[in-house]
């Protein structure tokens, strides 16, 4: 029989009356990312989802590697399925795992028998396979505590499944079961990291950049569209919706106190991201504030740019310092992309005295002298949406 993938399922077991709901989607997302590697099964048996190639053409490895990041996996094995006989087990043992057991000094067999009609507990197979492994492996050292090795044993339903350590997922929920959400994007750290935490709770992301041509670069987007599309690797698919933020950001510079410039501008990126939400049914704004990392993000500020929106704003990283972002960001491979020196707009005329405490009333009345409609109205229209997913060519 052909090697196979079991991608156990997280929390998703958890769930109640709505837990079909959560592993069709699962199973629908692994489907769609198998697709490029060839023809695969997919289905779901007792809290494991099971990837099948059903051709010898099948590109395994990326597969393999492809099912690290799909979200509602709490962890993955590749394995080899047998006969449920203990005959059956142990050559698939030898031959599957055989050259790992040989780099081994010392190991132990761990089973678990979900189909109780099969005559011998989990511990009795354990006992058995271990012991013709020690007759046939006279340099291994059984060591049930810390063993260099663990073979595992599944007796399931359909077969008994044989394979060596398992390997993390990527946790969370089906991407879809979550709904959607706008996720303000910078050239940052942050936001990406944002973004992340949000798709891992099963959540569909619609992104929205602000772009201040000429103060910043086109490598600048060019590093923001970068940075989505590494984060589509967990999610799919997205729409990054560029907008224009040059007049509204001089506006501002021209005729508004310098203390307030931040705020302000962080109130007009909230308006037109809410009504960018609206357009494409998104129930909430993402945004990568940290409290107490910069002026704009102390709690005083955070609630005046939130004031201008009607939806709820999450804030994925609020409590988390930054060692624990940047930890984040290079495990999910967007840290270096993050840290290339092309600054975005939120570093286009920063106030040298930014207003750490603002009261509301203070800033509505600073923005006064805005035709805040008009300025958002031309902002939306100079918008430019660009589709961007993982791999452009098997449109993953």
């Amino acid at each position: 029989m052909n090697e196979i993938f079991l991608l156990k399922l997280g929390e998703i077991v958890l769930k109640g009356q709505n837990k079909k709901q959560f592993e069709g989607k699962l199973r629908q997302n692994v489907r769609r990312r198998m697709k490029p590697f060839g023809d695969f099964d997919v289905y779901i048996l007792q809290s494991t989802v099971y990837v099948e190639p059903r051709s010898e053409d099948c590109d395994l490895e990326g597969a393999w590697e492809a099912c690290h990041y799909i979200f509602g996996a709490v962890s993955l094995c590749r394995c080899r399925p047998c006969e449920k006989s203990l005959d059956a087990i142990y050559q698939a043992v030898e031959a599957y795992l055989g050259e790992d057991l040989e780099c081994a000094a010392s190991f132990k067999v761990e089973s678990k028998r979900s189909d109780k009609s099969f005559p011998l507990t989990s511990i009795g197979i354990s006992q058995e396979i271990g012991g013709r492994l020690a007759e046939s492996h006279p340099h291994l050292k059984v060591d049930v505590h810390h063993p260099a090795y663990t073979v595992y044993v599944e007796v399931r339903d359909l077969a008994a499944y044989v394979h060596g350590p398992a390997e993390p997922g990527a946790g969370g929920l089906p991407t879809g079961v979550g709904g959607r959400a706008a996720v303000l994007l910078s050239g940052g750290i942050d936001s990406p990291v944002a973004a992340y935490m949000i798709a891992k709770r099963g959540v569909e992301i619609e992104c929205v950049h602000f772009f201040s041509y000429p103060y910043t670069s086109e490598q600048a987007k060019e590093k923001v569209l970068e940075l989505a599309r590494l984060v589509t690797r967990y999610c799919g698919q997205m729409t990054v919706n560029i907008v224009g933020f040059t007049e509204i950001q001089e506006a501002i510079r021209d005729n508004c106190p310098e203390e307030y410039f931040t705020l302000i501008m962080r109130r007009f990126m909230m308006r037109i991201a809410r009504r960018i939400a609206g357009n494409h049914g998104c129930g909430c704004l993402v945004t990568g504030e940290n409290l107490g990392q910069v002026a704009s993000q102390t709690m005083e500020a955070m609630a005046v740019t939130g004031a201008v929106v009607d939806i709820p704003v999450f804030t994925p990283l609020i409590g988390m310092d930054k060692e624990e972002i940047v930890t984040i960001a290079r495990r999910i491979g967007t840290l270096e992309t993050s840290i290339l020196p092309y600054e975005d707009c939120c570093t286009v005329f920063t106030p040298k005295h930014p207003k750490t405490k603002p009261n509301l009333s203070e800033v509505e009345r600073a923005e006064a002298c805005l035709d805040v409609e008009a300025l958002m109205e031309r902002a939306m229209a100079n918008t430019e949406k660009v589709m961007v997913r993982y791999d452009e060519a098997d449109g993953v």
